[in-house]
């Protein structure tokens, strides 16, 4: 059961927890404890236009036990709208936090995602920072729909207390949606291409980047072929989104005043 202590925002639709990473990880070893199931959602900006045109992913983010701001744009136009949220909870330093705590705790963690090497990396570098986890269990995110059956099967057996989910989005949500029940894991976390920072492929954007919510800019210089037509998109979308919501909430604030 989650803590009633953390109260929800509602954002374009979508209950977002106004959660700090300390709560949300003090949530993680809750459900590992109790061995109740706490299936985390996370939305930047690129997902919520996403969730907007796709009504599968909407209802599979939606329906997660927590929904989280992984964007700081997000929490900019929470705040813009009358919903603030008290910071950022990027799902890659959640995965990282989960790590650290896993590491003291003993937590048993299955990785699912990445390409063949880069997870046999991320098991290899778990393992050098955080000795103290068990590795349940790995398997590479290339897998066709008729083998989801097996393969959940495999991660239930492994006793895992979390399970990483490494795979783009609306994959990665849509297989925690369709089987979280019966997954018998704890807790389940969608990190998308976290395993690729892990594992040293990717790099991640220095701290004021990020302070500044220019993640995204730095991905899109280091990769600029593929992504800047996604990125330009998507973040004119979700202006376009916050403008709109702001301009439908002007006359209930004049009426206000």
């Amino acid at each position: 059961m989650l803590s009633s202590s953390i109260p929800v925002r509602h954002l374009f639709g979508i209950p977002i927890r106004a959660a700090t990473m300390e709560a949300t990880l003090d949530l993680v070893e809750g459900s590992v404890a109790r061995r109740s199931r706490l299936r985390i959602g996370v939305v930047n900006a690129a997902k919520i236009v996403n969730m907007r045109r796709d009504r599968a992913l909407c209802e599979d983010v939606v329906t997660s036990d927590v929904v989280l701001a992984d964007g700081m744009s997000v929490v900019w136009a929470a705040r813009l709208l009358g919903q603030p949220l008290p910071e950022r909870v990027a799902g890659i330093d959640l995965m990282m936090g989960v790590l650290e705590r896993g590491h003291r705790l003993g937590w048993r963690v299955y990785c699912l995602g990445a390409a063949p090497a880069v997870l046999e990396a991320v098991v290899a570098e778990i393992g050098r920072r955080y000795p103290g986890i068990v590795i349940a269990g790995h398997r590479h995110g290339y897998f066709e729909p008729h083998e989801e059956p097996r393969l959940a099967e495999e991660i239930a057996a492994s006793g895992a207390d979390v399970l990483l989910v490494a795979m783009t989005s609306p994959k990665k949500e849509r297989f925690m949606g369709a089987w979280g029940d019966r997954l018998a894991v704890p807790v389940c976390h969608g990190v998308g291409g976290s395993f690729d920072v892990l594992a040293g492929k990717v790099k991640r954007a220095p701290r004021l980047w990020q302070r500044l919510g220019l993640e995204w800019l730095y991905r899109v210089l280091q990769e600029p072929g593929r992504l800047w037509k996604r990125y330009l998109l998507t973040n004119a979308l979700f202006c376009d989104l916050v403008l709109t919501e702001l301009l439908r909430g002007l006359p209930g604030r004049w009426r206000r005043r």
